[in-house]
């Protein structure tokens, strides 16, 4: 994908571990990349990470940032900014389904606001927050593409089962924002292509609690589903931003 590029400066938001990690991982094959970002939230789940930066150098840079909090944003863009003067992929793999706390609804009564809130902060906030900040660097004589992991479940079209009321209505706004940003960017940044991706299910930290019904040739390990989505990145044309793609290339409905 950067084959027109001398030099390809990459961003990896949400990089500790899961499909983040894998994203880092395989971008750090490429030779035509020279800088990899790669932020974390909690160094205590990013050990491998930081491991890693010590055997790569100065092509591997980590960096604190919790995409909650629009001043960490701002910080980590400005401190980019002073480094490379373009980034070619930036990739959001932040997301949040569950912890000790917080599980998905499975029905109206179970709904409450400090949970949907959180929801929405971490899945869809953050990411058009981070899309907000990112224009300066992504627009450039190069072609730059700002993609974001969301989910299918996040799709109206595709809701037959119900449940999950703030995971998928949070991923419903994640498209929405993006989708409407990937107009301002046609208008500020015509050669940035934004697209939202459908990873399928991942044999990650967020979906292990749910695996148990996923037939065993659907639940894909980290690095099929990164090189899935590599080669779905790698195909993106100019008219494609703004959509919803699934790993396998199809456009899914909203």
């Amino acid at each position: 994908m950067f084959d027109l590029i001398q030099e390809a400066h990459v961003l990896i938001v949400g990089a500790s571990q899961g499909i983040g990690y894998g994203f880092v991982q395989a971008l750090l094959q490429d030779s035509k990349v020279k800088t990899v970002y790669a932020t974390y939230r909690n160094p205590d789940s990013a050990t491998a990470l930081i491991q890693l930066q010590e055997t790569e150098g100065d092509r591997l840079r980590c960096i604190s940032l919790d995409l909650t909090n629009e001043e960490d944003i701002i910080t980590v863009v400005e401190t980019i900014k002073t480094e490379v003067p373009q980034l070619h992929l930036a990739i959001n793999c932040v997301g949040f389904l569950h912890d000790a706390a917080i599980q998905p609804e499975k029905s109206l009564r179970q709904l409450n606001v400090d949970q949907l809130t959180r929801y929405f902060q971490v899945n869809s906030i953050g990411p058009v927050l981070l899309a907000k900040h990112l224009v300066s660097l992504l627009k450039g004589s190069d072609r730059s593409i700002l993609a974001t992991i969301s989910a299918k479940i996040g799709s109206i079209g595709d809701n037959y089962l119900g449940g999950w009321y703030g995971y998928r209505a949070s991923k419903t706004a994640l498209n929405m924002f993006m989708r409407t940003a990937a107009i301002e960017y046609g208008r500020k940044s015509p050669k940035t292509i934004i697209v939202m991706l459908h990873p399928g299910t991942t044999d990650t930290r967020l979906s292990k609690p749910f695996q148990k019904n996923v037939p065993a040739e659907k639940l894909f390990p980290v690095e099929k589903t990164v090189a899935l989505l590599m080669d779905v990145i790698s195909h993106l044309k100019q008219e494609d931003s703004g959509h919803f793609f699934s790993w396998d290339g199809r456009q899914l409905p909203w």
